[in-house]
Formats: C-alpha cells, structure tokens, sequence
C-alpha cells in the first residue's frame, strides 16, 4: 500500500463547463469581460473569437489569451479569474458506497476524515466487513488505494486509517462473505 503522503496538496483548479470566469485586459477595457464557459468549453472574445477555456487553470488560459492577443495588442496582460466555480461541486464530492446504511455523495469539506464521512453515512450496515473498506484516491492520473480498518476505527479507537480525504475521494465498504 503506498503512503497517502504521496497525495500531497490540491492540485490548482481546472476550469469546467458553466464556471463564470473574469478576464481582464490591463489597460483595454473593451476587452476585458465576464463570460460563462459554454457547453463546448469555450469562452468567447473579441478580436481573437473563441478559446478554449475548460480543463485549463486560470494561469494556462492566461498565457493562451495573451498569446493570441499580442497579434492586436502590445505587450498585453491579462489576468483570468474564476468568479464562479459552479463545475466544482462534482470535482469537489467525496463519496462512500457499499455495505453502509446510507451510501453518499456529499460535499467536500476541509478537514473531513474517513470517520467523518463514515458516520454520515449511517456506519457500516449489518452486512458489512468493515475492517476491509478501502479509500480509493487519484494522483496523478493514477488511482491509488488505502486500505481502511473501519471496524478497529468505530470499535476500538484506532485511528491509523482515519485518512484526512480529499475531493474527489471514494470510500468503499464491502459486505462480508457468509
């Protein structure tokens, strides 16, 4: 199992499909707005009409619009900011499936633990082999998993596989064989 030390921080945020961002053209005002970003994933602009925004950072569609708009504009500097990040809310989810009384889908919050979630979800069901859950987390692409002994956890106050989770996170609960 590797270490979930690996996980590391939050990667930087993608712009997504619905996300209201600003971008602001120092010095041309005419050409700074505020636009949602459509279905397609893109935005539109004047003088160099549409770019690609979703599943860029703010920073890469920075230097993508500034690039395009020095054909027009010298030297020009932009700045993109998400006002709105609405795509978020699936991006930003954790979730618990399996042998528990009530399977979840909830928001994200800073410093929620597998307990935390666990307990949100009811406990694990009568059916459950709780000391087998497992936490499955992407890094990089690649999807890693933790092994979690939620029964040691909830029983006996071991807290060695309390894991502090992260978006997008899945917590699994699998039933015990009979």
């Amino acid at each position: 199992m590797p270490p979930l030390s690996e996980a590391g921080l939050l990667s930087e945020y993608r712009i997504g499909v619905g996300d209201s961002i600003q971008i602001n053209v120092w010095r041309n005002p005419e050409l700074s707005l505020s636009v949602p970003v459509r279905p397609d994933g893109k935005v539109s602009m004047p003088l160099i009409g549409d770019i690609l925004a979703a599943n860029r950072t703010a920073t890469e569609l920075s230097a993508a619009i500034t690039k395009d708009l020095a054909s027009y504009v010298r030297n020009p500097q932009v700045t993109v900011i998400v006002s709105n990040p609405s795509s978020s809310d699936f991006q930003r989810r954790v979730r618990i499936t399996g042998a528990v009384k009530a399977p979840q889908s909830i928001p994200y919050r800073e410093g929620m633990t597998v307990l935390d979630l666990v307990l949100m979800a009811g406990g694990p069901n009568e059916f459950a082999s709780a000391n087998n859950a497992k936490l499955y987390r992407r890094i990089n692409g690649e999807v890693k998993v933790y092994r979690i002994r939620l029964d040691n956890l909830m029983s006996a106050g071991d807290v060695e596989t309390n894991y502090d989770l992260q978006p997008s996170d899945i917590v699994s609960v699998p039933e015990r064989a009979f």
